[in-house]
């Protein structure tokens, strides 16, 4: 079970702002930018990773970076913050186009974390319905992609359930130019445009050559200490 803290609310600054918007107003925000992903592009090929699971962990990584994306209400009603997060990602069946949905636990090692999540991906391929796999945890966020739409705009609600304050993220279809559209929902109650400003900024630094070569640097360093021992 992932750790958690709880928020003191009455000394927390957007203490106002979260009143007001799960009280007065329960709304979501959501926001779509264009991430530029030519530089994830190439490690993934040079390196022969797959795209969709190094996206995922570049997003996680991002989110696990702002406090805000890892808020939610405990069972007594209080607002707390999970230590980490794990992806609750989409796997699309190309045979009756549907989907099925899988979680995979998270690590900062990008290489246990790549193994881990293209095994759940793979067992995910011969499963159908929702769901792949039992017991998803609680300190989940949902993240899928539609490869077929260069979109400009995404919304998703939960009707009568109120304001997701787990994260919603969804990436479309990049252009010529290597541009992704990508989505981001959440309730406003927690978070604002300067939370998800610092996510869209943090992600395309996270897909930086420089980034991407000290997970994969970190990697091989790991292995040869492993290879010796």
């Amino acid at each position: 079970m992932c750790g958690y803290k709880k928020i003191d609310l009455e000394n927390w600054c957007r203490k106002e702002h979260y009143l007001y918007y799960t009280n007065s107003l329960n709304v979501e925000v959501n926001m779509t930018a264009n991430i530029d992903v030519s530089e994830l592009l190439t490690f993934c090929h040079t390196n022969g990773y797959k795209f969709y699971p190094t996206l995922i962990y570049c997003v996680t990584k991002v989110l696990n970076r702002i406090e805000n994306f890892r808020m939610f209400k405990d069972k007594n009603g209080d607002l707390c913050v999970w230590d980490s997060l794990v992806p609750n990602y989409t796997i699309f069946h190309e045979e009756d186009h549907t989907f099925s949905d899988c979680w995979t636990e998270f690590t900062d090692d990008f290489d246990s974390f790549y193994k881990n999540i293209t095994s759940d991906m793979e067992l995910g391929k011969t499963k159908r319905g929702i769901k792949v796999k039992s017991g998803q945890p609680a300190n989940f966020y949902c993240v899928s992609c539609t490869p077929w739409t260069a979109f400009t705009a995404v919304s998703s609600r939960m009707v009568n359930g109120g304001a997701a304050f787990f994260p919603i993220i969804t990436a479309g279809k990049y252009d010529d130019n290597y541009q992704m559209p990508v989505n981001i929902t959440i309730a406003h109650a927690v978070a604002d445009g300067y939370h998800i400003g610092l996510f869209f900024e943090y992600l395309q630094e996270e897909m930086s050559v420089e980034c991407l070569k000290s997970h994969h640097k970190a990697t091989e360093e790991a292995a040869a200490v492993a290879f010796r021992l």
